[in-house]
Formats: structure tokens, C-alpha cells, sequence
């Protein structure tokens, strides 16, 4: 599952979920605008960033982590892009880290040198499978935990969070909640079939092709099949150039070893003619084309001696 995109739009639909994460109030989220941030010249990826409203400067900012996997350079990574963009953007300003772990065993174990950091409030780690009350009490928590629910008990948790939003959101904002659900379900549950679908969202049908799930599928399998159909044409291509380079050398070589021949022939007739033929000589000879060996063929029955191969030599041969 893509979780980093999935909370992305999490934290953007319903910022006022990560506060109620870090036990602070919702209304909070109205001071914070919701980002990620790539840091420039770097690898760097901040998964998210909260960042006070121009009029509310003195307020920390959050940076915030979601962790999936285990990872043993976490907490080294984090921190070196935490303190890399407080270098970069806000020298003086006052931070917070939230790290949300799938659950606790995906904590790294070796932390020591971020034993002072971990240990103060500016950090916060939180595991979603732990999540108790709130997860039930608020939708957008409630979509966090669902990222991380059982696959049986996913089927019912996400029937009960369709009917909160349809229940809690005005019309115009319950498609991009639902959308959401239906992305982390069709992750966790590939091969759910249709009428489940339709259960589940409170549909008479279910259409899978209206689904975001589907259109971030399709664009994945269309940027597969590109590469795919990519990489078939270059090697059309290459075959086609192949043929046509060996046809090309083909028809070199075959030149190249009938003068070899014809040369061959012509030294030959030379020296039962005239005797040996000078070293220098057959040298400006190798550089004769097929045509003048054979023009040389038939002027050699003349010659008497290497006098006369020179003359001819110098008279045609470029």
C-alpha cells in the first residue's frame, strides 16, 4: 500500500485528525497549513510538514513521519532532514516530530544517539494498531486505523466509517472521504468483489472504473505497458538497424576481399612479367580499387620492367 499518499491526503482532508493524535485541540488545525516538502540539493523527502499561518509564527512547526516498514537509519534520517531544513528555512524556529508507526515493532532498537531527542517532548512517537477510543470517535483518525486493521475485521470498520461520513460531511465534501476509503479497502483487499463494494459504500451497484483506486492502477499499468511497448519498439528498431549495418558490412567485406584477390593476381602476373616488385610499390598498390587492378591486369602485359609499373601508378592511381 502507498502509505505516504494515502496519509498525504489524509492530513490534507482532515488535518484536525493529527492533532487529535497528539492530544491537542482539533481546532488547532485551522493555525497549520499541510505540506510535503522535498529539500533541495539533497535525497531528502519530508513526508509531511505543519506549518504555522503567517499570523501565527510562534507556534511550533510539526514534522511528521509515517513508518511502515522497518527502517534502521529511522530516526537518522529524520533528524538529519529535520535539522537540514531548520538550517535552510527556520533557523529560530521552535519544531516538533510526530512519528507514526503501523505498530511498535517497527520502531528501530538501535537509538542511542537520539536517546535525548526520543526522550523529550519534542518527539512523539505514536503506533496506530494501539489507537483506542479516539479511532472510534473521530472519522479521520478512524481512516488512519483503518490503514492498519485486520483484513477481516476491514470490511465492517469501513462500513461503519462510510455511514460517519455520510452522516458528519456536507454532500460536497463526503466524495473525497469515500474516494479515500475506497483506496486504502481496494489496497487491503485486492480481490474484494463488487456486490461487497456496493454493501460496503451503501450502493445499489459498485462501479470499480469511477474508483480513484482504479484510475492510480490504470495509470501504473499504463506506465508499464509504455515502458513495455518502449522497449519492444527499440528492439524493432535495433533489429532493423542490425540487418541493414550487416548488410552494409557485408557488401564492404565482399569489396574488400575481392581487391585482396584481384591485388593478389596482379602482384603475380608482376613478377613473372617484370621480376619483383618493390615493397613501396605493392604498398601504393593495396590502395588501388578493384576497377584499376583490373585496368592494371591488362596494362601490365606491356611493361618490361618496374620503371613502367611506376609510370602507370603515378598516371592512375589517385
Amino acid at each position: 500500500m502507498k502509505t505516504d499518499s494515502i496519509f498525504y491526503r489524509l492530513f490534507q482532508t482532515f488535518p484536525e485528525a493529527f492533532f487529535e493524535l497528539i492530544s491537542q485541540q482539533k481546532t488547532e488545525a485551522s493555525a497549520y497549513d499541510f505540506a510535503s516538502v522535498e529539500l533541495k540539493q539533497t535525497a531528502f523527502r519530508i513526508d509531511g510538514i505543519f506549518l504555522p499561518t503567517p499570523n501565527l509564527k510562534e507556534k511550533p512547526i510539526f514534522f511528521v513521519e509515517v513508518q511502515f516498514q522497518k527502517d534502521p537509519e529511522l530516526y537518522a534520517r529524520l533528524f538529519s532532514e529535520i535539522f537540514l531544513y531548520i538550517r535552510l528555512y527556520a533557523p529560530t524556529k521552535k519544531w516538533r516530530a510526530v512519528v507514526i508507526f503501523a505498530r511498535r515493532s517497527m520502531e528501530p532498537m538501535e537509538v542511542d544517539p537520539f536517546v535525548n531527542l526520543l526522550g523529550s517532548d519534542q518527539v512523539i512517537c505514536l503506533y496506530l494498531n494501539e489507537l483506542g477510543d479516539i479511532a472510534e470517535q473521530s472519522l479521520g483518525v478512524g481512516i488512519m486505523k483503518l490503514v492498519v486493521e485486520t483484513k477481516k475485521r476491514t470490511p465492517r470498520a469501513a462500513q461503519n466509517l462510510v455511514d460517519k461520513a455520510r452522516t458528519e460531511l456536507p454532500k460536497q465534501a463526503q466524495q473525497q472521504v469515500l474516494d479515500l476509503i475506497e483506496t486504502i479497502v481496494l489496497y487491503k483487499l485486492p480481490r474484494i468483489n463488487r456486490q461487497e463494494l456496493a454493501k460496503m459504500f451503501r450502493l445499489s451497484d459498485f462501479d470499480i472504473k469511477k474508483t480513484r483506486y482504479y484510475e492510480e492502477v490504470r495509470e501504473e499499468v499504463k506506465e508499464e505497458v509504455r515502458e513495455e511497448v518502449k522497449e519492444e519498439v527499440r528492439e524493432e528498431v535495433k533489429e532493423e538497424v542490425r540487418e541493414e549495418v550487416k548488410e552494409e558490412v557485408r557488401e564492404e567485406v565482399k569489396e574488400e576481399v575481392k581487391q585482396e584477390e584481384v591485388l593478389q593476381l596482379v602482384v603475380r602476373q608482376l613478377e613473372r612479367r617484370i621480376g619483383g616488385v618493390a615493397q613501396q610499390l605493392q604498398q601504393r598498390m593495396t590502395r588501388l580499387s578493384v576497377a584499376q587492378l583490373e585496368n592494371l591486369a591488362l596494362a601490365l602485359l606491356d611493361f618490361s620492367n618496374e620503371s613502367d609499373l611506376l609510370t602507370w601508378l603515378q598516371e592512375n592511381s589517385n
